[in-house]
Order: C-alpha cells, then sequence, then structure tokens
C-alpha cells in the first residue's frame, strides 16, 4: 500500500485490532486513514460492519505474500498483538518486523506493568528495574527491547506504553460475581492497578499527537485498590452480592496458577509521567465513574441487540 491515497490523510495501521484496537480505530479514523489487522476474515468482516478497514495478518502463520498494511506516509503504527503464550521472547513481534518494509514516524507498543514484578506494594515509576516473575512478562520485556532496537536502527520515534489491567464495556468481573466466586480477604489482597478502556485509547492517540514523546509510560488511573475492592465496587454499583471471601492460603488451593500469578505481585504504579509528560487528561480518575459508564454502555447494547 505505497503512496498517499486520495483522501490526502496520513495513514495508521494497527497491527492486533481486538477490543482496544476496535476504538482506537473509531477515535482515529475521522483524521486519518486507518488500517486494522486480525487473525481471521470473520474479524475483518465484524470491523468492516463498524467501518473501519481491516486486513488479515496471523503472526503465527505468516505467508510468503504477508504483508504490513502500510503506506510511505506511514504517521503510525500502534502495535497491540499480545506475545504467543509460551516461550521466552516475542515470536510474533519478530515475524512482524521481518516483514515491515516502511518505517512509520512514530511506533507505539502496548505492554504491560507486570514488567515490574511485585514491589511489596511499593510506589514505582518508569525509572524503577524491570524484574518480571511470569512467563508473560519476561515475554514483554523481550519485547520492548525488540521494539527499542528497531526503532533505533530506523531512526523511529518510539512510545512504549506499560499498561496494567484493563476494564470497560465487556471487561467488568460480572459473571464472576453471579456465579458467586470467592475473592481473597482485601487484608491479604496485594495493591493492583488498572485503566478504563476509553483512557488507554487516550493515552495512544496523544502518544501520536504528541511530537514530543518518547520513552515509556505507566498507563494507570493512578488507584490503589485491591482486586478485591474492585469487585466489590463493581458489585455495588451493579446492584450484585459481593463475592465471598477465602483466605491467601485457600486461594493457592483453589484459584487458577494465571489467577494466583497476578494475585502473588503487588505494586502501586505512578501516573505522573503520563500525565505530566505525555499529557494525557483522565476521564476516569474516579473508579466508580468507570464502572458506572461500562455498565451503561452494556446496558445500551443490549438494548439495541433486544
Amino acid at each position: 500500500m505505497a503512496g498517499r491515497l486520495m483522501s490526502g490523510r496520513a495513514h495508521v495501521a494497527i497491527v492486533g485490532c481486538g477490543y482496544v484496537g476496535k476504538r482506537l480505530a473509531l477515535r482515529l479514523k475521522g483524521e486519518y486513514d486507518v488500517t486494522a489487522t486480525v487473525r481471521s476474515a470473520q474479524k475483518v468482516a465484524e470491523l468492516q460492519s463498524e467501518g473501519i478497514t481491516a486486513v488479515t495478518l496471523d503472526l503465527d502463520r505468516l505467508r510468503t505474500s504477508a504483508r504490513v498494511p502500510e503506506r510511505l506516509d506511514q504517521a503510525a503504527i500502534f502495535y497491540l498483538a499480545p506475545p504467543p503464550r509460551t516461550g521466552e521472547s516475542d515470536l510474533r513481534l519478530d515475524r512482524f518486523f521481518q516483514i515491515a518494509a516502511v518505517p512509520p514516524q512514530t511506533f507505539v507498543y502496548v505492554s504491560t506493568t507486570g514488567v515490574y514484578g511485585d514491589t511489596k506494594g511499593a510506589l514505582i515509576d518508569e525509572s524503577a528495574p524491570v524484574r518480571p516473575m511470569t512467563d508473560r512478562a519476561h515475554r514483554r520485556v523481550s519485547a520492548e527491547e525488540m521494539v527499542r532496537v528497531w526503532c533505533t536502527e530506523r531512526h523511529v520515534r518510539r512510545v512504549v506504553l506499560r499498561v496494567p489491567g484493563i476494564y470497560g464495556p465487556g471487561r467488568l468481573p460480572l459473571e464472576r460475581l453471579r456465579q458467586r466466586e470467592p475473592a481473597v480477604r482485601d487484608e491479604d489482597a496485594g495493591i493492583t492497578n488498572r485503566i478504563h478502556v476509553d483512557d488507554l485509547v487516550t493515552a495512544c492517540v496523544t502518544a501520536l499527537a504528541n511530537r514530543e514523546a518518547r520513552g515509556v509510560y505507566n498507563v494507570t488511573d493512578g488507584n490503589s485498590y485491591s482486586s478485591t475492592k474492585f469487585l466489590d465496587r463493581v458489585a455495588t454499583l451493579a446492584n450484585l452480592p459481593p463475592p465471598p471471601r477465602v483466605s491467601m492460603d485457600e486461594a493457592q488451593l483453589t484459584f487458577s496458577p494465571a489467577r494466583l500469578s497476578y494475585l502473588n505481585e503487588s505494586r502501586l504504579v505512578s501516573n505522573e509521567r503520563m500525565l505530566i509528560n505525555l499529557g494525557v487528561q483522565l476521564r476516569y480518575g474516579n473508579v466508580d465513574d468507570g464502572i458506572r459508564q461500562s455498565l451503561a454502555e452494556e446496558a445500551g447494547e443490549r438494548s439495541q441487540a433486544g
């Protein structure tokens, strides 16, 4: 896709256009020519039904003819595709870089605050060393380094957004609450961090718009809620009973390894650099506001479907 199209607008590619990517594409398509990549023809059809140009790109099964949707006026690539579930490095990102021919002006990589590991609840910022405790966090550290090298070699402005748990419409733990799944007692639960999906999209858009933005930014709402307290707030605002409590010892015997891996880490991640240097204005700095908006949007979608 070389050259400027008739629209006269610069091009943006969103690689791995899922939950976050779709909302990002809808936000950007009024100003840019946006092309999204997804793994299946069904996902292409779903995005195109909402006016989003999409193509298939399966980074697990690359064909020799596979191409990145790119143009000479490539304003940005937003890379949102997760690493594989196994291995020590991000082979998907490596394959993507092998076929990406046109360096964009800006490369935005969405990573995770999990790279910091467990800080026992201590406040940390972007200067903290990475100490990944899980395999998935190790893969993210590897990916961040790959992005740094690739962008440096091609003189591409690099922005890495380290993101915690994402919540929003369709991403609230309502089913867990309805099923009465237990939660760890609040006094046993560590500090967790989160961001509303629309505020994450704002951070992505700001990373593109702010030409001075470079390097790593933590993207969080700044609240020091435990996972149990967040469940309680969702339950209250959704008019559901709070989850039953179990001790951490009981959780170690009954919770899945994936869920335990989150409970075994506690950290408070500073968003000061995001607010001051990146220039993000949070819409949902108050968690209750974010939960209410999510519930309202879900209710609206159900009424339209009905």
